[in-house]
């Protein structure tokens, strides 16, 4: 009989002997963990609370004796090379500016998600302090855009941008994708618990709903149709309980019918109505217009051909009037083909992992499921923004490779407690 597996624990796969202060100091660890998670969802200046507490926190956990494995490294060398070639383009700019700083950022952003990475694969249960960070930072930074946009809070106006929601950051094009992931976790707890012990959930995803609609971000509103029809999609498929199938399709359209009544009623108030119908608008100006957001990405395309090097970070838009709001373009012009090559390698290595354990029976598999279906969003609304500094983004890579870490270390606990089958001499013929 094959000896099963012990999922990854701590640094190894056994759990060790308890006393006190083995007891505390994980704790205190998941909570560092919550806790810096928490911080990335208040980005109203920069640098913010987020960059000093995880700059901090980096610094502990190495000091601590934190391990960086073979995916680890990998991932580092990828964001090393991506950064190096953003560092190369800078070479290729007449007045520095604010580049320097630009790619410090980047390559500390990058840092996250291998700190990330290294901490999720020593241990699975780390990822549920920083999915309660983030639930947490999200729940509240959504009530703040929503208590901001009806002007229901002091300082109403601190927490709106443009008569849009955007809570605690600076652009509700970030504010809205930042939901996402919490929005996927609320998903799923709906459709696996019973309703009795749902409740929370539910009204937390209606609150994020809300503030995803008020942001008024059409990549969020797309991010968030993926999520909704993606996730039920997974779980039925991955799921042979007839019960349970039946459960999934009842509530998906049931939510679906609901969330669609509450856009026709909330559309009946002009505030709301005057401008959804404006951002629901496929051919906006700056898209289309001759030389809207689609002409520079050709522009910024030929240009690119020619500088291999890029053309520095942030140069793109002065010299054509807005940013790359496209993250292939960005990567070619700001950290040139170096960076580019490095980025797509990233890119496919993640959408690789993630989609060959997507669906592996592990109990770190609703972290990874939410994680991965998030990440996907953020690369299909990459196309038409930025996404290069969005601290969230760096914590969906370093979940989606700790997971593929766990995984690993687990296939190989598996192979050193099968037993060896010694196949008789007379079998072989000798």
């Amino acid at each position: 009989m094959t000896a099963k597996a012990q999922y990854p624990v701590s640094g190894g796969f056994k759990p060790p002997a308890h006393n006190n202060q083995q007891a505390v100091l994980p704790w205190l660890a998941r909570l560092s963990l919550g806790t810096g998670v928490f911080f990335s969802g208040f980005v109203l200046f920069e640098p913010g609370p987020y960059e000093i507490l995880m700059l901090a926190l980096m610094g502990l956990w190495l000091i601590s004796g934190l391990r960086l494995s073979i995916h680890a490294l990998t991932l580092l060398l990828l964001f090393t090379l991506f950064n190096i070639g953003g560092v190369l383009s800078i070479f290729q700019m007449d007045d520095l500016k604010k580049a320097p700083l630009y790619i410090a950022v980047s390559y500390f952003l990058a840092l996250t998600a291998v700190f990330f990475a290294a901490v999720t694969e020593s241990n699975w249960r780390r990822l549920q302090p920083l999915f309660t960070g983030y639930l947490t930072a999200a729940t509240i930074t959504g009530l703040l855009g929503i208590g901001g946009y009806l002007n229901l809070i002091p300082a109403a106006d601190l927490f709106t941008l443009y008569g849009r929601a955007k809570g605690a950051f600076q652009d509700p094009n970030v504010f809205g994708p930042f939901l996402i992931l919490p929005i996927n976790w609320c998903i799923y707890q709906v459709l696996t618990r019973p309703f009795s012990k749902s409740l929370l959930y539910w009204a937390l995803f209606l609150i994020l709903t809300l503030a995803v609609l008020l942001s008024f971000s059409r990549a969020a509103w797309g991010m968030f149709a993926i999520s909704l029809l993606v996730i039920p999609s997974i779980l039925f498929i991955r799921s042979s309980d007839q019960r349970l199938r039946g459960k999934i399709i009842l509530i998906s359209v049931t939510v679906i019918i609901l969330l669609a009544l509450a856009l026709l009623i909330a559309l009946q108030i002009p505030q709301i109505s005057d401008i959804f119908y404006q951002r629901a608008r496929l051919d906006q100006d700056y898209d289309n217009a001759r030389t809207g957001r689609f002409a520079r990405h050709w522009l910024g395309l030929l240009l690119s051909m020619e500088e291999p090097f890029g053309i520095g970070p942030l140069e793109f838009g002065p010299m054509f009037g807005e940013d790359t709001h496209n993250i292939w373009l960005k990567a070619l012009l700001d950290y040139g083909w170096l960076g580019f090559i490095a980025f797509i390698i990233l890119t496919i290595l993640t959408l690789a992992f993630g989609f060959r354990l997507m669906l592996r029976d592990r109990p770190w598999q609703p972290y990874l499921l939410c994680s991965y279906v998030a990440f996907i969003a953020h690369i299909l609304i990459g196309n038409v923004i930025d996404i290069d500094h969005w601290r969230h983004f760096y914590l969906l890579i370093g979940i989606i490779w700790g997971c593929t870490g766990l995984e690993h270390r687990y296939q190989q606990e598996l192979r050193s407690q099968s037993p060896r089958i010694v196949i008789p001499q007379k079998i072989l013929g000798n």
